[in-house]
């Protein structure tokens, strides 16, 4: 016969004045201690859009040129071909 579990009480959420607070606070203490993860509910988010952030990348001018020729031949933009390719290979480390 299982022994039944005894529940702890549930801690409250804290309030936090800014972003940066709370970030400390998740990263020193563990979620449970105030969320019962076992009613946790999957969720879709079609909408949500990753952020990005605009960069400065030199590249040698035969590089770029390359680049442009072989997302001509894919017909995708260039900057996107340099994505998939930057994700390509982040991923396959």
């Amino acid at each position: 016969m299982n022994k039944p579990v005894k529940k702890t009480p549930l801690k409250p959420t804290p309030t936090f004045a800014n972003e940066s607070e709370e970030r400390a606070y998740w990263e020193a203490h563990d979620s449970t201690e105030h969320l019962d993860w076992s009613k946790a509910r999957s969720v879709s988010l079609p909408n949500l859009k990753p952020t990005t952030k605009t960069i400065s990348l030199r590249l040698p001018q035969h590089l770029l040129d390359a680049i442009k020729v072989a997302a001509n031949a894919r017909d995708v933009p260039y900057q996107s071909l340099i994505k998939v390719w930057l994700q390509e290979k982040l991923h396959s480390h």
